[in-house]
């Protein structure tokens, strides 16, 4: 919707430079370099506006990109539970012992 009154607004703009061109100077090229300088900024505001719709990278990409990698992340858990720095696993419920 907005890309067709976007060109429409783009193409009387031309047409009515255009002749504005071809009256007062009578050059062919002035008219042609008008309507490629024309073509070039609307082609440049329809970049921006394409840019500003889709905005900044969202958490959700990066969220999504970070559990890809970790289901294709071959983790295996410590199974040894007297590794270095792990501390002991304890029975629930049995009383741990003090110093004397």
């Amino acid at each position: 919707m907005l890309n067709s009154t976007l060109r429409t607004h783009v193409s009387l703009l031309l047409l009515l430079f255009g002749e504005l061109l071809l009256a007062h100077s009578g050059g062919l090229m002035s008219a042609v370099a008008m309507a490629a300088t024309a073509t070039v900024a609307a082609a440049f505001a329809l970049c921006a506006m394409a840019v500003h719709s889709t905005g900044p990278l969202t958490p959700t990409r990066i969220r999504t990109a970070m559990r890809d990698r970790e289901l294709r992340t071959a983790f295996l858990a410590q199974r040894d539970p007297d590794a270095r720095g792990r501390r002991r696993p304890r029975a629930p419920g049995r009383p741990l012992p003090t110093a004397a």
